[in-house]
This record gives structure tokens, sequence and C-alpha cells, in this order.
């Protein structure tokens, strides 16, 4: 997934290199100003900035970035003030880049050899001889020193940023990599590439959905948003962004243009990705090299995730088609274990699991009945209510349904496994098959078995009609504390529209 940034807009010319004159003679600045006014070094020419005293040169390199070269007069209020000043400059303001070269109408008062070696001088001329060859050979000189020590520097700086970049890479792959659904997965994307480039405006990660002739809104699908209202609410996507969207289909390839980002992302699927970040001054060659390791360590864990998603969607299928054979034997309502485990999931939501946990419970609920595969026919679909004979058989389905699926490693058979065996057990002590009570019968079991019963209550069966929603709720609240954990019926009345709707979905 290699990431290539192209900035659509020109760029900036380079600013000139910056001179500081401090010196008490106002000819002294105009003669120097008119003697280099023609130099360039690098397709970059010169700016001067002035200051007549070492206190005014003190407040210039305060207020003044990149100052390249100081012309320093030693005589000025004081004898020594330019030396002064030098002291000042290296040991106080711990500036050690800016070229000094230190001038000065009377030698006398600062011996050439002494002045270099204490003050960290980098040149010393006498103004008498400073005419205009030797002013530009002398500017020539200190500013390739340092234009080269700002360059060293910034290596440094560069491979130091890199450093930590690389740490921050590392750091959000394992982040990304904890993700096991898509949708966190795409989310941890957007938010580790904002950490990655220190933004907090808006960002998409969408997926082109087919192509057409007219671009629009409807061919994208997003994955992902970050500070985008209307995109949580909907699939909607602003005539602002959209443009930039397309103009990175267009040209195939990723851009950057005015503030905006769009990382384009194909795949092996054929299916193209888009990322867009908004608020981006610019990009430099860091962070577009972190990124671009970044996205490679994503694309291999995108790969595998989705190999991941393919089994467990194996899995999960192959389980329905299982719960199907037991549900369309007993004769259930049609989509019973499906709306059964999607009630499951959001109650697990609504009592705080984990995204992972409660996948898990939707993907193993499937099974809670798979011992009834065992049950005969005469006790299974027996219209009329069963004798105590007929019940105890009906009673061995958890037991049965435990060992089909125990002694597994895979999570899912685990979790079904448990579910199976204690699904019938009552929150008061008085189910089967083992009589667990209170928080002794797993979670798991305690939401089924609350998804189980408003199901089957709710749909028509063998032995009974439909109960409507206002006796479902009664019954709920009567067995809250016997039947079923008061917590979880609580839930579920608290978010029974949520449960109903899932009952329209699946008829």
């Amino acid at each position: 997934m290699p990431l290539s940034f192209i900035k659509e807009s020109s760029k900036p010319t380079p600013p000139p290199w910056k001179i500081a004159i401090i010196d008490d003679e106002e000819d002294i600045h105009t003669i120097t100003k008119m003697a280099l006014k023609r130099f360039n070094l690098d397709n970059r020419g010169l700016t001067f900035v002035h200051a007549y005293s070492a206190k005014e040169g003190k407040e210039l390199l305060r207020n003044e970035a990149e100052v390249a070269i100081v012309f320093l007069d030693v005589v000025m209020e004081t004898d020594d003030a330019g030396l002064e000043f030098a002291r000042w400059m290296r040991q106080d303001l711990e500036n050690h880049f800016t070229r000094i070269v230190l001038r000065t109408g009377q030698p006398g008062q600062a011996p050439e050899e002494k002045v270099i070696m204490e003050y960290d001088i980098n040149d010393y001329k006498e103004k008498t001889e400073l005419d205009r060859k030797k002013l530009f050979t002398t500017v020539f000189s200190a500013l390739r020193a340092y234009r080269d020590i700002m360059a060293v520097d910034e290596a440094r700086k560069y491979q130091q940023l890199y450093r930590e970049g690389l740490e921050r890479v590392i750091d959000s792959t394992s982040n990304v990599l904890e993700k096991r659904t898509l949708q966190h997965f795409f989310s941890g994307i957007l938010q580790q590439v904002m950490s990655l480039l220190h933004i907090d405006e808006q960002s998409l990660l969408v997926q082109v959905k087919g192509i057409s002739a007219v671009y629009s809104e409807n061919d994208y699908k997003i994955l992902a948003s970050i500070n985008c209202s209307e995109c949580t609410q909907a699939n909607e996507i602003n005539d602002e962004t959209l443009k930039y969207l397309n103009m990175a289909r267009d040209q195939k390839k990723s851009i950057f243009v005015d503030d905006i980002l769009v990382g384009y992302f194909p795949s092996n699927s054929d299916k193209v990705s888009l990322l867009f970040l908004k608020g981006i001054d610019q990009i430099h060659d860091i962070d577009s090299a972190l990124l671009e390791v970044f996205s490679g360590n994503v694309s291999l864990a995108f790969d595998n995730l989705l190999l991941n998603r393919e089994i467990i969607e194996t899995q999960e299928e192959l389980i329905y088609r299982l719960g199907d054979a037991v549900e369309s034997r007993s004769k259930e309502a049609g989509n019973h274990i499906k709306r059964m485990s999607e009630v499951s999931y959001m109650l697990a939501i609504k009592m705080g699991l984990s995204i992972e946990e409660a996948e898990l419970l939707k993907q193993a609920a499937p099974m809670h009945d798979i011992g009834k595969i065992a049950t005969p026919d005469s006790v299974l679909l027996k219209p009329g209510r069963l004798d105590d004979q007929e019940m105890t058989i009906m009673k061995e389905h958890p037991n049965i349904g435990y060992s089909i699926l125990e002694g597994s490693d895979r999570p899912i058979l685990k979790s079904a496994a448990i579910i199976a065996q204690q699904h019938h057990e009552k929150f008061d002590g008085s189910g089967y098959p083992n009589g667990l009570s209170g928080e002794d019968i797993h979670i798991y079991a305690r939401i089924v078995a609350v998804a189980d019963v408003f199901d089957a209550l709710t749909h028509k069966r063998c032995y009974k009609e439909a109960w409507p929603v206002d006796k479902v709720i009664d019954f709920l609240k009567e067995e809250s504390g016997k039947h079923l954990d008061p917590i979880v019926v609580q839930k579920m009345l608290s978010n029974i529209d949520s449960a109903i709707e899932i009952n329209q979905l699946y008829r």
C-alpha cells in the first residue's frame, strides 16, 4: 500500500538569507547593503536586519529567526560591547549556528587571536579591508558554513524524529492489530493516521463501491469517520469532500491539494479505499516515510484480518446452518436463531461487555439448542404440555449439547458449550440441568436466556400463539430475579424497541 503524496500547488520560493548588521555607524550599514545587493547563493539573495547598539542587537536576535550571519562591531556603547554581545549570543541565547563576523575600526581593542579563541567568533575583519570583493568572499564562506551546519542539524533532527516516529508507528500498528472487527480496524487506522500527522480536523476512510461514468456520493461507502457529524448519522459526504475524492480517483494516486490530503489505496480485490484528511499545512518527507511504513504494516494486517474474517464468516455460516437444522426439525419460528443471536449481541453491549465478547456471544448463541438433535420427535414436536417422563427426556438436551461441543480449544465452541449447558438454568436456582443460581450461571447463558424467552414469547410456536409485546413485558418483569437475571431483564426492558426492530428485520 505505497504512499506517494503530490502537492498540486507549486513549491514556495526559498526565503533570502538573513544578515544582521550590528554597528553604531550608519554608513557601515549602508555600504554593506550596497556592496552585497547582487549577492546570491543557492538561488537565494540577501535580506538585512539592523541594530545600532549591543542592546538593540540582543532585542533583534531574540525576535528574528534564522539569522545566518551577524556583522558585529566591537566598539559601540562600550569598548567591548561587541565581545560581550558575542558571549551573550553563544552562552545565554545558546545560538551556536549563526556565523559571527567581527568587524572593528580599532584592531588594538580586540586582538584577533584571543577574540576568535575565547568568544567563538567565526571571522575577524578590520573595517578598512572590507571592500566589495572581500565582503563577497567573507559572506560566501560564512553562508556556506551556516548552510552546511543547518543541514547537519536538520539531518540529526530528522533522524531523531524518524526514530520517535517509528516508535509511534509501532505503537499505532499494534493498536490497529488489536482490532478484531473490520469496523474497529478501520476506525483504528483513521485514529492512528491522525495521531501520526498531529491533526484533529475532519477525516474519512471510504471505499469505492462501484464505477460509474459520473461520480456521485453513492459511489462511496464510509468505513470510518472522525469529526464529521453528517457522516456518523448517515452515509453522507458533502460536495466539497467529494471533489477531492473524485480528483484522487481520476488521477489514480494520492493527492495533496490546499490543506487536503487524499490517500489512494488500491487492493488486490480491485477495490479502492480513499483516506481523506483535512487541515494539513504540509507533508514533510518524514511524515510521508512514516505513513509509508505504517500503511505497509496496516496493509499486511488488513490482508490477515480479511483472511481471519473469511474463516470466522465460514464458521458462522456453518453454525447457523447447523442451528437451522435443529430449528427446522423442531419447527421453531423462522429466523429464531438469527433474532436470538442479534438480541443477545445487543444486550451484551448494553451490559458493558466488550465488542469482542459480544461478537463471540453472537457467534456461539445459535448452538444453544444443539442438544435437541437427539430429542425424539414425539417429545420435540408434541403440540401440548409434556408429561413428567417427556419433560425428563427434554431436559437432557442441555447436557447432550454440552457433550457435543465440549473439549474444543476454539473460543466459539467453548462459549457455545457453556451456553448449551446453562441456558435453561434459572437465576433463583430452580432451573436445569445442574440447578445453578445467580452469577454461578455464566453471563453468556443469562443473556441468551432472556433473548430466548423474548423470542419464544413474541413468535408463534407449535404449542402456542405469539404474545403481544405488553404481555411479554409483564412476563419478563414477573420472572425477573426468579427465572431470569434481573439486570439483564432491565437492559431488555430499557431497550425493548431495539429488540422489536430486530424482530422486524428478521421476520
